[in-house]
């Protein structure tokens, strides 16, 4: 019975290619499970699993490195109705946010969800492969393409917490320059994904988008973490909102009927009234929101449903843009 743990918790362990893991590698992973075996019995435990599982072994270098081939498709544990129809509904929603590197990925269990769906015809159940789709709120740009060994590269990275040297565009200075990065943390906004990584001996966070990586290889400089950095808490300070500053402001507007009931379903805010309508139908939305540019661009996205009451610059910023475009289209 430990025999038949020990194969199952090694197939755990081995990554399809490109990735691979050495016979010693899967040693020292094994004891952390419990598993004291010597390099000798796992290569004949290896071979012996080949003959049921396409498993790839290069033998190019010792130690000898396995890895699963990389179109297999595991039906372990059995997929279910309902987790069938969440991977379609994910995998259509995932297809618009991740670029399709990442996408990629998931496409076996992705696969196996549809072929589940397929062999369902006699309940009906086959058809909701192609009756559930997911949209964006608003339009959506085609995700950047990113190179295949930039999307591993910086995976591996920031699981590893490894320093990489990097060719990068910059979109400022339209031209690739190269820095040494040390990669805190990952964020996928809309259709591009975004490195969060300090540079070279700095200490301030800067963003790089992936697609915007030309080259990439580790680097041989110590890694070194920021102690105090949280995705989380630099989101939640307007990282990517494009900030004004750091303060909140209380945001007043009279909308029309048609914006009020969407606000009202999906607030703006947690700190978000709606009045009663006025004699017009307008309703007054008052909300507490971050002072950044993103949201007054939401806010102008709703066009003439909307008037900007307060704060005074937001109004101020907005009838000054609208006069811009009035003038653009005389």
């Amino acid at each position: 019975m430990d025999t038949l743990f020990r194969y199952i918790a090694m197939l755990q362990l081995i990554p399809r290619a490109p990735q691979f893991k050495a016979t010693t590698t899967l040693q020292t992973l094994l004891e952390e499970k419990g598993f004291n075996v010597n390099l000798r019995s796992i290569q004949r435990d290896l071979e012996r699993i080949s003959g049921h599982y396409p498993l790839i072994c290069d033998q190019s270098e010792r130690p000898y490195r396995w890895s699963f081939d990389p179109n297999f498709k595991s039906t372990l544990p059995a997929m279910d109705t309902a987790t069938a129809l969440t991977l379609v509904l994910a995998e259509e929603y995932l297809k618009g946010l991740l670029p399709q590197i990442a996408v990629d990925k998931l496409s076996p269990q992705f696969h196996d969800a549809r072929k589940f769906l397929d062999g369902l015809r006699e309940n009906g159940f086959a058809d909701w492969a192609r009756q559930v789709r997911a949209i964006p709120n608003g339009k959506a740009l085609l995700p950047a393409a990113i190179a295949p060994p930039v999307w591993q590269g910086i995976s591996d990275a920031l699981l590893q917490r490894q320093a990489i040297e990097v060719h990068y565009l910059s979109r400022q200075k339209q031209e690739v320059k190269q820095f040494t990065l040390h990669p805190q943390g990952l964020v996928v906004r809309h259709s591009v994904s975004y490195l969060l990584a300090t540079v070279n001996d700095y200490e301030d966070i800067r963003q790089f988008a992936l697609h915007r990586i030309q080259q990439l290889a580790p680097s041989e400089a110590p890694f070194r973490p920021h102690p105090t950095f949280s995705v989380e808490h630099y989101i939640a300070d307007g990282a990517f909102g494009y900030p004004l500053d750091r303060q909140q402001v209380q945001l007043v507007a009279r909308i029309d009927a048609s914006v009020a009931w969407t606000l009202a379903e999906t607030p703006v805010s947690e700190q978000q009234q709606l009045s009663a309508p006025d004699e017009d139908g307008w309703v007054t939305l008052t909300a507490t929101v971050p002072n950044d540019q993103q949201t007054q661009w939401w806010l102008v996205g709703f066009g003439a449903r909307v008037e900007v009451l307060e704060p005074a610059h937001w109004r101020q910023a907005i009838a000054e843009q609208a006069s811009k475009m009035l003038a653009a289209y005389a």
